[in-house]
């Protein structure tokens, strides 16, 4: 599996999932389901087939997780990225027919979390990174060409770690 972009957030929020499966979801599935093998006949036991289910879906999710977590870069806010696209930023477009987007650039793994999150490998995000403010993006389609104009560019920033005096996770 090569290496994996994610934000800090989106790290926080796999690795917590992962704990949650891990320590909780799965010990609980695995309890009903020795619970309900010793009732006798599996055959037609469904709350055996059914958590026998679950807890292969819990297991591959947790493989998967483990793996992903193993690979990924967790890239944090650094104020060198002021004033141009990179990934994590908040981005604001507008055209000629004043028809404005919005979104912010992510790794693939946090894409489906909100419509308004991009993956950096998109056609788009991959137009947008090292513009300014004002520069024009143009975009290939299907459609045709697309032409965009950054209006605002945007980063969370977490201070609480420099704040804190903590290490930070690497930064582009």
């Amino acid at each position: 599996m090569m290496r994996k972009l994610l934000t800090k957030e989106g790290y926080d929020k796999l690795r917590d999932e992962l704990k949650y499966l891990t320590r909780e979801k799965r010990p609980e599935v695995t309890e009903i389901v020795s619970w309900a093998a010793s009732l006798g006949d599996r055959s037609e036991n469904a709350d055996y087939k059914e958590n026998k289910r679950l807890l292969r879906q819990i297991d591959r999710r947790i493989r998967h997780l483990t793996k992903l977590l193993e690979v990924a870069e967790c890239i944090e806010y650094n104020p060198v990225q002021e004033g141009k696209v990179f990934f994590g930023a908040w981005c604001e477009l507008i055209n000629d027919n004043d028809e404005t987007l919005s979104f912010r650039i992510v790794g693939d793994e946090e894409v489906f979390w909100r419509k308004d999150y991009i993956s950096l490998s998109s056609p788009m995000a991959k137009c947008c990174l090292g513009k300014r403010v004002d520069d024009e993006v143009v975009v290939h389609t299907p459609l045709g060409v697309k032409i965009w104009y950054i209006v605002r560019i945007e980063y969370k920033k977490d201070n609480s770690a420099l704040l804190m005096g903590l290490p930070r996770s690497r930064t582009l």
